[in-house]
């Protein structure tokens, strides 16, 4: 496996990640200008198996041409069980990989498969003298093997980034008796996919990796992506795919910190950091209005500060130490 020369974000923002076929032109000009975090080309599902070939030069020519300012810039290719697979990274890399963050692997069930990725990449960046290790991988979970191994999976390469939870082909392996992709099964009382998503988040928080969830089919039904994008917020999800624009709004303002949370976290980190300091008497703990604030807090407060930072928050309050 290959070690990184420098150290790479790889826990970039990715509220939305908006998925959109390699194969056409007018989408991938349209996403440049839309507000997602991530942009994800795909050459899989998206794209008809006699398409596969032309839109790998398409995808190249947009990557290179293309103005993806502030986006995350990643591209899904085919699944190992495909012919398509080598021959994808190949072509996408050579010919694009200096402007690309990442490759999406789908399907994946083992870690070997994540390896082999790794490895792969390796060579093509060697041979084409790009920094070795620049590029992530991200792991999409789509059935039950997978998810059996998502923890081998997480820790597989030091370029992976994200562990992604694939809904429609999961529902599929598994037999889940329903035909809405990512709403609960009929019949079911409780969350027939709270297990999933906790088994998938644990493996990418015990390896510092971000947990993103998959698409929402219906894709007119904005509240309906709502309910369930919120779902994955509360577990502490990084983000979800978006596959409409309307979709991208929606999917920003879930997986960013409200205002006020925001401005709390801030408080709380300036706080414990002026009562651990020489003038704040060097306590371990101290109270912020009517709330005791300690080492625990500053860590929660953290992980809001770095969504709400991630997302261009400004804070709207500033704290002032008491006075002695």
């Amino acid at each position: 496996m290959s070690t990184p020369v420098t150290p790479v974000n790889r826990l970039r923002p990715r509220r939305s990640c908006l998925a959109v076929p390699g194969s056409n032109p007018r989408f991938l000009e349209k996403a440049q200008g839309l507000p997602a975090d991530q942009v994800f080309l795909d050459l899989e599902d998206a794209c008809a198996p006699l398409a596969k070939p032309e839109a790998r030069h398409t995808i190249v020519k947009f990557l290179n041409e293309g103005d993806w300012t502030g986006k995350t810039r990643v591209v899904r290719v085919n699944d190992w069980t495909t012919e398509w697979t080598y021959r994808d990274v190949v072509t996408v890399v050579e010919g694009a990989g200096q402007n690309l963050d990442c490759i999406m692997l789908p399907k994946v069930q083992t870690a070997d498969q994540v390896v082999a990725l790794d490895l792969l990449l390796t060579q093509i960046e060697k041979t084409m003298g790009f920094e070795v290790g620049k590029i992530g991988i991200e792991a999409q979970i789509e059935n039950a093997r997978g998810l059996n191994n998502v923890n081998a999976i997480a820790e597989a390469s030091p370029r992976t980034e994200t562990i992604i939870f694939g809904p429609a082909d999961f529902m599929a392996s598994i037999n889940m008796k329903s035909l809405v992709v990512g709403e609960q099964p009929p019949g079911y009382g409780a969350d027939a996919y709270h297990y999933i998503l906790m088994k998938i988040l644990m493996a990418a928080r015990a390896n510092d990796l971000q947990a993103i969830d998959g698409p929402y089919l219906q894709i007119r039904n904005v509240d309906g992506y709502r309910e369930v994008a919120k779902r994955a917020a509360a577990l502490g999800f990084d983000g979800k795919w978006v596959l409409h624009p309307g979709q991208v709004e929606a999917s920003n303002e879930i997986f960013s910190p409200s205002q006020e949370d925001f401005d709390h976290a801030e408080m709380i980190l300036d706080a414990y950091e002026w009562c651990t300091s020489e003038a704040g008497g060097k306590k371990g703990s101290a109270m912020l209005g009517d709330e005791m604030i300690d080492e625990a807090s500053r860590k929660m407060a953290l992980v809001i500060s770095g969504k709400g930072r991630a997302a261009g928050m400004q804070r709207t309050t500033t704290f002032e130490a008491p006075e002695a």
